[in-house]
């Protein structure tokens, strides 16, 4: 049975995921494996997106090259967004190595808990859960909770990712007036600015709210994602731009109305290094509840 975090106390630890810190930690550096599933390597602990892996998904192609193996070994931590079957794909998550942590939308436990891996932890927005040295602040994302007529999640999730820098992870999102509470706490800001399909639904971003996005929480660097992996089967010429240009397109538009917003348009499969955080950013609390 999936554990639920607002039945217990909202700051939360896993001592089952503490990594061994006596080591020489590697370069802090997020890496961007198509769609919206990243991998954020902060501190010793690894962090998953929304890992969506395979060739092909329903009536969905991968059109990205697949995802190197060594970029799913010694996962900590995978947090699903929502329920969408380009966000939560249980056959992807069944090919993850190890038992790492799985933090999932209210309402969808059980589903995840069919993968087999490691606990899963239902969250709400305003929760915080810790996980070796990187904490995880759930937050609110404006897009349907629906994953089939009776599957139902509380709300579709982004969340900020702390530790020596900040990520915040938007998730798919429609505009959140929120926003303006993120500025200038958020060394990257990971942002969707594309879809799969030759049109975009209600609920998400393309390069030009994005951008505007970029503008009112001021990262100092942000990374567009969401774009130029998936196209339908079949449908794939329809696509045109909307495949290959959001991420340059974002680009050009966070130069207009963020210019002081840096952005790294990275193909699948490439990293950058995180920068440390802005002198602005106030210091993370100490946790000391555990899970």
């Amino acid at each position: 049975m999936p554990d639920r975090l607002s039945d217990r106390p909202r700051d939360v630890t896993n001592p089952l995921q503490t990594p061994p810190y006596a080591q020489v930690m590697p370069e802090d550096r997020l890496t961007f494996l198509g769609h919206s599933t990243v991998l954020i390597e902060m501190d010793g602990t690894r962090l998953l997106t929304d890992p969506v892996l395979g060739h092909v998904l329903w009536s969905i192609r991968r059109r990205a090259p697949a995802v190197a193996a060594h970029h799913l070994t010694d996962v900590d931590v995978v947090f699903i967004s929502h329920g969408h079957f380009d966000h939560l794909d249980l056959k992807s998550l069944r090919a993850l190595p190890g038992k790492p942590m799985v933090l999932v939308p209210r309402g969808l436990g059980h589903i995840a808990g069919r993968a087999g891996l490691g606990p899963v932890l239902e969250v709400d927005e305003g929760d915080h859960v810790r996980v070796g040295a990187m904490e995880v602040e759930v937050m609110r994302a404006a897009h349907g909770r629906r994953r089939s007529p009776r599957v139902e999640a509380d709300a579709a999730l982004g969340c900020l990712v702390i530790g020596s820098s900040t990520v915040y992870f938007a998730g798919d999102t429609d505009v959140l007036p929120a926003w303006g509470g993120l500025a200038d706490r958020v060394d990257v800001a990971l942002l969707p600015v594309g879809g799969w399909g030759p049109r975009l639904g209600r609920g998400h971003l393309d390069p030009e709210s994005a951008a505007q996005a970029a503008a009112a929480i001021r990262p100092a660097v942000a990374v567009p994602i969401h774009w130029g992996t998936l196209s339908p089967i079949g449908l794939h010429g329809m696509m045109g731009r909307r495949f290959h240009l959001p991420g340059p397109d974002f680009a050009q538009a966070v130069a207009r109305v963020a210019p002081d917003v840096a952005v790294h348009v990275l193909a699948p499969g490439a990293s950058m290094s995180l920068p440390e955080h802005q002198e602005s950013q106030p210091p993370t609390p100490p946790r000391s509840h555990r899970l």
